[in-house]
């Protein structure tokens, strides 16, 4: 692995375009729509869900950040599964986190299609998939300093409007609540005053559902912190990577948590919880229920651009991975090819055309909800595989620099306990999703059908680098 080179990369990416792609990742569709379900699973208790998962991707990051921050290399933990773990590790973290953001990339695009639905009722999901997949497929072409450009600015639109809506929303509750009927930030904890479910106690308390809300919810809030590895798939593309990786790791992960427990505890305190419907866009719907049309419209807006930017994340993440694993001979050596301007345009291409999966999906199961429902459950049990990877990467890595004597610059927190916590914390995910409630049993149960398959796809490609040499 020593001889691998990722020279035809450019390193144009700055800390404010890293931490803004690992926001674009992770701010999208799993905090504006997946959050409803999150929410009628657990009620307010979801803000304890959304600290907890938060916690362990920080661990997570900092895992990675450490690693990335001595090599960064392209393929980040595909790269460091294959070096200190081995070649089988180091071929399915690639394909898995490959696979994974396929899958993201088309739960995105249907969330899209899903905000156009707001003010089209009759457009047809297939038809704004195919467009926005379009353009977008288009964007990543160009140099990846546009692409992060792009990403940044995305970013910045949905990240002030939920900071302003915070805001808004603060004001409203501390210094005008006559503004809102029943806004009160007694709403975490009490029974709705009114709507369908006034005073009933099933429908109160911060834990409203008991534990077991908590746990059903989990699943879908895991998949909300989704993305934020992004910062170590750029790492190859950084400028000055000692300096910039630990300062980005330590910044998004902090947002993150500001964002999504800040905007989801205002938002709740406004408007009673249990009036919300499980298909609702949670941040425009609360909005439009209170009286805020334009809000409400302005909002969707904001939204969609945030899915767009998530899946914006997806082709850029999915393009540099493959290429990746080509460098470690792990796919074909076609995806080493870059374009003049340093875009690996081969492996860029092939993923979108694994994408582009999203407008015959669509076409043929029109329900939007039904769409997201299916990918999601698939996205959480890649990514179970992806961040177990990189914690047992991690732990391997560390116990080779221990045998060098080598002292890194960045070091993870509490190693090896927060390696042991992250762990035991993912496989519980993976038992809440076997539960009956979720319907999720059968992704679980094929996780081996899935190492099976990955499995015999490395068999057959070292069978095929035998077979040339």
């Amino acid at each position: 692995m020593n001889d691998l080179k990722d020279i035809s990369l450019k390193r144009t990416l700055k800390n404010r375009h890293i931490q803004f792609i690992a926001l674009g990742g992770a701010i999208g569709t799993g905090l504006f729509l997946g959050a409803s379900s999150a929410i009628f699973a657990a009620g307010p208790a979801v803000l304890l869900g959304y600290l907890i998962s938060g916690l362990m991707a920080f661990l997570i990051m900092r895992q990675l950040g450490e690693m990335d921050t001595e090599e960064p290399m392209a393929g980040s933990f595909s790269y460091f599964a294959y070096k200190y773990w081995g070649a089988f590790p180091g071929f399915l973290a690639g394909w898995n986190y490959w696979i994974l953001y396929v899958m993201i990339g088309i739960a995105e695009l249907t969330a899209v299609a899903a905000y156009a639905q707001y003010w089209f009722p009759g457009l047809a999901t297939w038809e704004t998939t195919l467009f926005f997949f379009s353009l977008i497929s288009v964007v990543n072409i160009a140099a990846v300093k546009i692409y992060g450009e792009m990403e940044f600015a995305f970013s910045i639109v949905k990240i002030t409007a939920i900071c302003v809506m915070i805001l808004t929303g603060g004001y409203i509750l501390f210094f005008n609540p006559n503004l809102v009927a029943g806004a009160t930030i007694k709403n975490l904890w009490q029974a709705a005053r009114v709507g369908e479910h006034a005073g009933n106690l099933a429908f109160s308390g911060f834990l409203p559902h008991g534990i077991i809300g908590l746990i059903i919810a989990m699943p879908v809030i895991t998949f909300s912190f989704g993305g934020l590895e992004l910062v170590g798939i750029t790492a190859a593309e950084t400028e000055n990577p000692k300096k910039t990786i630990p300062k980005a790791v330590n910044q998004v992960v902090f947002r993150i948590l500001v964002f999504y427990i800040g905007s989801l505890a205002v938002l709740l305190s406004l408007y009673h919880w249990s009036n919300l419907k499980i298909t609702d866009s949670l941040f425009v719907m609360i909005f439009d229920h209170i009286g805020f049309k334009y809000t409400a419209w302005t909002l969707n807006f904001i939204i969609l651009t945030a899915a767009l930017s998530a899946y914006n994340s997806c082709i850029y993440s999915n393009s540099r991975m493959l290429y990746g694993l080509a460098l470690q001979k792990n796919a074909p050596q076609l995806f080493t090819k870059t374009s003049k301007i340093g875009v690996p345009i081969a492996s860029l291409l092939f993923s979108s055309i694994l994408t582009f999966l999203v407008v015959p999906l669509n076409y043929f199961i029109p329900n939007w909800v039904n769409v997201f429902q299916i990918i999601i459950s698939f996205v959480v049990v890649c990514a179970i595989v992806n961040w177990w990877m990189i914690t047992i990467s991690h732990l391997k890595f560390k116990k080779q620099k221990k045998v060098e004597h080598f002292k890194t610059s960045f070091p993870s927190p509490f190693y090896p306990y927060s390696n042991y916590i992250t762990l035991i914390f993912y496989f519980f995910i993976l038992i809440a999703m076997a539960l009956p409630q979720l319907g999720m049993a059968k992704q679980v149960v094929a996780i081996p059908l899935w190492l099976l398959i990955v499995f015999l796809g490395y068999k057959i490609s070292k069978k095929k680098l035998q077979y040339r040499r």
